[in-house]
Parts: C-alpha cells; structure tokens; sequence
C-alpha cells in the first residue's frame, strides 16, 4: 500500500478575471518509509498540494488518497495518518509549550503521552523550554513547536512545508537528525524547501511542479546524472561577454557555468581570457540540484491558464 497517492488531482479558483487553475492532473505515488522532495518556484503549487492533503482545501478534481483512506471520504483517518508542519507560525499564545502539546495530543485522543511529548523536547532542543509560554519563545523556537505538534501523535506520514525557512543552522541540524532518525525508523516524509542542498541531501526522489504541473519526477541521482555534470564557479567584478552571459547563473559576484567536460571548462576559460575578464577563487565542480532544478524550470514549457 503506498503511504500517498495523488491521482489527477487539479484546482482551479474563480476570479474577477476568469478561472486560475493552480493545479492541473498532478499524479505521483510515494512509498513507505520514502523520503521525498516536492519542490517548485512561489506560485507552482506545493502549497496548495499540500492543503489538499492535509484536508484544508478541496481538490477540484481527482482523489487523494493517505494510508489507503480517501482524504475527503474517509477524512478523519486520513488526518490521523499526517502530521503537517505548514509554512506560518501559528500558535496560541495563552500555554506553555507542554501544555500546547497535551492539547494537541488531546486532539488525537491520547490522554496519556507524557513520555513520548518528553522525547520530543528533548531531540528538538525545547526540554529547557517546556513550562515557557508560547509568546516568550523566539521564532525558531516557536517553528520548533510546531514541529513537535506535528509530531505528537506519532503519524506514519510526515509533511514538512518550507521548515527552516528563515531558522538558523543549529536548528536546521537538529530538526533533519531528528527527522531523518524517524525516516530510519519506517516513517514517510514529504518535504517541500527551498533550500535545494537539504533536498539533495536528504531526498531520495523529488517531483517538481512548475505553474501546477509536473515536470519532473525521478530519483535524484536521476536527476542529477541528467545534467551537465561538471560546474565552472568563479568571482569576477567585471560583466561577462554576452555569449557566457547568457547561460550563465550569476549571484552578485558569484558565477557559475555549466560545462559536459573537460574541453568545454577550456573552452569556456579561453572565452573568458579574450574577453579580459579577471576572475577569482576558481573552482571546477559537479553540477548540484540547484542547478538541476532552474534547468528543469527553464526548459519546462509555461502551461495555458495556470497561476503563476
């Protein structure tokens, strides 16, 4: 039985200037125990996907479907089977981080679940923040909760939406060994991020949406051996010559240009010897998935009628 399963699932909103389809027939299966990455530019979808899954909003069309239960047939069992760390940090400012756990256990009708709220403390850095009112904590710490939330009442399917976006590295070290620990042990992760390294590091397949469609789906080795392999990364203050400039991927001094071998990196330093431009800590690596991913994206046709 696979632990999620969306079947041709598509939304579509009504507007003041027509109908926005952010979805259109997105299908893919992810099994047990997999640790899988849904990734995406803003605006492709994931959100809304994960809404869908979680029972938030209403698939226009198609199923889905989480342990086997339809999660409009058979919501309530769907929604014991997941337990979703969203993007915002919502919370109630009136408990302390304990008694916000009880509540939430309350909410899956375990009364007694001391030993196993303790555990989560203790492996998300909160032990020494447990009796602290929520409004106390800082950010981290607050998105540390709903970690824990998400986690209380033991769901074989984790759903992990943008964790550490804006957390600070201790945090993140710690929340992907907690996460990868319960991965180990049998349980079903679905990370979305934007931080494409812990993707690749963490993710054993990953499907990317573009404007509500797939337009990869594989295992990310796959998808990495499907690339340039090899990566020119260099510092430069000067512009680049227009033929380089136009593949290359540059972040304020930062550039990098995709070559297949090794008289390809010649060729492209020769190019950028005639046109005199000085470059600093030069490096020649593989091709990561980010660069995987805006090839993806740039190669993917843009899709008639959908969000952007």
């Amino acid at each position: 039985m696979a632990a999620v399963i969306f079947d041709d699932v598509s939304k579509t909103y009504r507007t003041p200037r027509g109908t926005l389809r952010a979805l259109d027939r997105v299908a893919f299966t992810i099994e047990p125990g997999e640790f899988f990455g849904l990734l995406g530019p803003n605006g492709a979808g994931k959100t809304t996907l994960i809404s869908i899954l979680a029972g938030l909003v209403r698939a226009s069309g198609g199923t889905v479907r989480v342990m086997g239960h339809d999660v409009v047939a058979d919501y309530a069992t769907a929604r014991r089977a997941i337990g979703v760390v969203p993007q915002e940090l919502v919370f109630d400012p009136f408990f302390s981080v304990r008694e916000t756990l009880r509540i939430q256990s309350g909410y899956f009708g375990l009364a007694a679940n001391d030993a196993w709220i303790d555990e989560l403390l203790a492996h998300l850095g909160l032990a020494d923040k447990a009796d602290a009112n929520m409004r106390q904590l800082s950010g981290g710490m607050k998105r540390r909760v709903l970690v824990a939330q998400a986690l209380v009442h033991r769901p074989p399917v984790i759903v992990l939406d943008e964790p550490t976006a804006g957390v600070d590295v201790e945090l993140r070290q710690t929340l992907w060994q907690f996460v990868s620990r319960l991965n180990r042990s049998g349980h079903t992760v679905l990370l979305t991020t934007h931080y494409l390294e812990e993707a690749e590091a963490l993710c054993g397949r990953i499907a990317m949406l573009k404007q509500g469609r797939v337009v990869a789906l594989d295992r990310t080795a796959n998808l990495l051996a499907g690339t340039a392999s090899t990566m020119l990364r260099f510092k430069t203050d000067q512009p680049l010559p227009e033929a380089l400039a136009r593949q290359a991927r540059v972040t304020g001094r930062i550039v990098q240009l995709k070559a297949h071998d090794a008289a390809e990196v010649e060729s492209l330093l020769a190019a950028l010897r005639a046109a005199g431009v000085k470059v600093e800590d030069l490096e020649i690596g593989r091709a990561d998935l980010e660069d995987v991913f805006l090839e993806i994206m740039q190669a993917a046709p843009v899709p008639d009628g959908v969000a952007a």
